[in-house]
């Protein structure tokens, strides 16, 4: 039997995050729009990176 051996990665999250803390300070949003900013601002990154061109092999 194989052991399995699980890492915890937690420096996107956290890049994420300070990112997010980041956006929100310096276009000094509201609570809400910092809220609605948590939403709308990874689906806006991910629209963004799908409409990079891929890379050719």
């Amino acid at each position: 039997m194989e052991k399995i051996n699980i890492k915890h990665q937690s420096a996107t999250g956290l890049s994420w995050f300070a990112g997010w803390l980041f956006t929100i300070g310096f276009l000094k949003l509201a609570f809400w729009k910092g809220v609605l900013a948590l939403i709308l601002w990874p689906y806006y990154i991910g629209v963004y990176i799908s409409a990079l061109p891929k890379a050719q092999p």
